[in-house]
């Protein structure tokens, strides 16, 4: 797969095999989310039955485990949801997604794998659901305190910021969209409205962000302090190679 952009010099992850083809489907059910789905997907979905909510995430709800496969309903958040819970004019950002992700997958970065995504008409527009497969693990935030916590946010830091290296911004990677696998290792989850630009300040944006959503589930203070300490010491030595 063609990386929209290089690789920085240095990226410690290795490339994977690129994903299959985009195959497209129409008119399907989707496991407790009804029928009338446009599916475009690199392998077949599971049928009907077996699909129950997935336990322990966070975020707006809805997502569904179906079989090996997580199914992530798309949700507007802020004053917006009121209005517009997941209506979009087109199918374009759940597409954006997918080609965002799947970049993101073939460089080798620690990340769920995309499997593809679906979308039906609705009123006015459409509304989408994204699909990857299932990774083991736990949100981050659900070990928060636990022995050995100072070595996560030193792989948050580290994460942020070769994404920052690479020049992708993700605005809703929060605390919550980080996973700790069986292995104890993290990776990073949700890459809705993400994309890659020029901009020099993106270590600066993910500390801010991921500071927020930490403070807001009430992380311990030790925490806050490690993960601030690695990613300024970074935004620190970035400066002065400028």
């Amino acid at each position: 797969m063609l990386l929209p952009f290089p690789l920085p010099p240095g990226w410690p992850f290795s490339p994977r095999a690129p994903l299959g083809e985009l195959s497209v489907l129409n008119s399907c059910e989707l496991p407790s989310l009804g029928g009338g789905w446009t599916v475009r997907a690199t392998e077949p979905l599971v049928g009907h039955g077996g699909a129950e909510p997935l336990a322990g995430a966070f975020g707006r709800g809805g997502l569904v485990l179906a079989g090996e496969h997580v199914l992530r309903p798309y949700r507007r958040g802020g004053a917006v949801r009121h209005i517009n819970r997941g209506i979009y004019l087109s199918p374009r950002r759940f597409r954006d997604e997918y080609n965002v992700h799947s970049a993101i997958w073939a460089a080798g970065f620690p990340t769920v794998e995309p499997v593809g995504y679906a979308h039906r008409r609705r009123l006015w527009g459409f509304e989408g659901v994204f699909i990857t497969r299932k990774a083991q693990g736990v949100p981050w935030p659900r070990v928060w305190g636990q022995t050995g916590g100072d070595a996560f946010a030193a792989q948050a830091a580290d994460l942020i910021k070769w994404l920052s290296a690479w020049g992708l911004w993700a605005p809703d990677l929060n605390a919550t969209n980080f996973l700790l696998t069986p292995d104890r290792k993290m990776i990073a989850l949700d890459w809705d409205k993400a994309g890659w630009t020029h901009s020099p300040r993106l270590l600066e944006g993910y500390l801010e962000r991921l500071e927020r959503s930490m403070r807001k589930l009430e992380a311990p203070l030790a925490l806050l302090e490690e993960l601030r300490m690695h990613t300024l010491g970074e935004i620190w030595t970035m400066a002065n190679q400028d």
